[in-house]
């Protein structure tokens, strides 16, 4: 499904309030001597609770109106130059993350918090690509799935490395002139446009430079450098029509700046939630742009 990935990250900041406030806090090094079962028992009730009634909404929100047919695979794999599949891996990526914490936070040891935490985003999306398999305008895509497992490895890989992420993944969104064209598919306002329109969406991979080098190094470890890619003039999904109706798409890559926003982490857990949150997203900063349209393009503040 094209906007799964960010709305799921939605829907779990929104479920689980108090627990992203105790995970805002777990830092790499934590270390639990047993397994807190009360706060494993919340958990799991939590998850399974708000993970039915997700299920749920989003069948009525989105599947209920479409027509039904037998389960089928769908090859998208070429449609929106692949931004649909960086947007998976990069919710796959924060579920799995948020997974990990929300494990450590419940005094799992580590290894097992990482391995077993790791499994959320691609537990989380599965279904999705269940429901989607029973449309008949769409189907269950290869494609997602296999993003959705990147993205979750690319976590426990980086946490079983160096017991933290040092490359994250992030989003940022501008509006752009072609989500009018076709507001039904692209979205009528912003909040759908930010899930739709993938004109407008950027995926970052944020380094933390810092963090791979010595600790006596004088550079700033807030300071972050982030590659980032887009893509533009994706009207129709069809390349064909798009070309057709006089739509160049094309992709877009992305040099910038980026603030480490965990480096600023203190005592306050309401801080140090809002913190945890943000890091899924880019802050906004000048860029340098290169596509194959216009070549190199210098961008004073980039959303």
């Amino acid at each position: 499904m094209l906007y799964t990935p960010l709305s799921l990250l939605i829907c779990l900041t929104l479920l689980f309030p108090r627990l992203s406030a105790g995970m805002a806090a777990v830092t790499s090094d934590t270390v639990e001597t047993q397994v807190n079962e009360q706060r494993l028992l919340v958990l799991g009730t939590g998850f399974t609770v708000g993970y039915s009634a997700m299920l749920v909404s989003l069948n009525k929100a989105w599947y209920q109106e479409q027509e039904q047919t037998d389960f089928h695979f769908f090859n998208d794999n070429n449609q929106w130059r692949q931004v649909d599949k960086v947007g998976h891996f990069w919710g796959a990526f924060h579920e799995s993350r948020a997974g990990i914490d929300l494990l450590r936070w419940a005094g799992v040891p580590d290894k097992k918090a990482i391995l077993y935490g790791g499994l959320t985003g691609i537990l989380l999306q599965t279904p999705i690509e269940i429901f989607d398999g029973y449309q008949a305008e769409y189907g269950a895509s290869v494609g997602d799935l296999v993003a959705n497992t990147v993205g979750s490895a690319a976590v426990v890989a980086q946490e079983l490395a160096w017991r933290e992420v040092r490359i994250m993944p992030k989003y940022s969104f501008h509006t752009t002139e072609f989500a009018a064209e076709r507001p039904n598919v692209l979205g009528s306002t912003l909040a759908e446009q930010a899930l739709k329109d993938y004109n407008g969406q950027t995926y970052w991979l944020s380094v933390d430079v810092g963090a791979f080098l010595h600790k006596e190094s004088r550079y700033p470890k807030w300071l972050n450098i982030a590659v980032g890619y887009g893509a533009e003039e994706m009207v129709y999904n069809h390349e064909p029509t798009n070309t057709g109706r006089g739509f160049n798409a094309h992709r877009q890559y992305y040099l910038s700046p980026d603030l480490n926003l965990l480096h600023f982490k203190g005592k306050s857990k309401l801080l140090n939630t809002a913190l945890y949150v943000l890091s899924i997203v880019k802050v906004p900063a000048p860029a340098l742009e290169y596509n194959n349209r216009k070549g190199f393009r210098m961008h004073a503040l980039y959303f």
